[in-house]
């Protein structure tokens, strides 16, 4: 029985928190290829997203559409094309963009 509960103990924190966006996951899901945290590239930088929405109760499927969809005419003329990312990953990283 010990070792069970044991076992209960060590995998309890995979499902009580969550796998959360980083900037490890940007970089793997190439969003560094345009984006940086805290400067402008060919795209906004993810500080500057996170203020531009601040207040926005719909800024998380906002961001999330414009990964998954592609966005144009948000941030000047160009545009950014559909990313070919997960789902929920583009939710955990629209979720980590806006606490910035």
């Amino acid at each position: 029985m010990k070792p069970f509960a044991v076992l209960i103990a060590l995998a309890l924190p995979l499902y009580v928190a969550p796998v959360q966006a980083s900037p490890e996951l940007a970089a793997k899901s190439k969003c560094m290829t345009c984006h940086q945290v805290d400067k402008k590239m060919l795209g906004p930088s993810f500080k500057s997203i996170a203020a531009k929405y601040k207040g926005d109760k719909t800024a998380e499927a906002t961001l999330v559409d414009s990964m998954l969809k592609g966005a144009k005419g948000k941030w000047g003329k160009i545009p950014m094309p559909p990313q070919k990312i997960a789902p929920v990953d583009a939710q955990k990283l629209s979720k980590w963009i806006l606490t910035l």
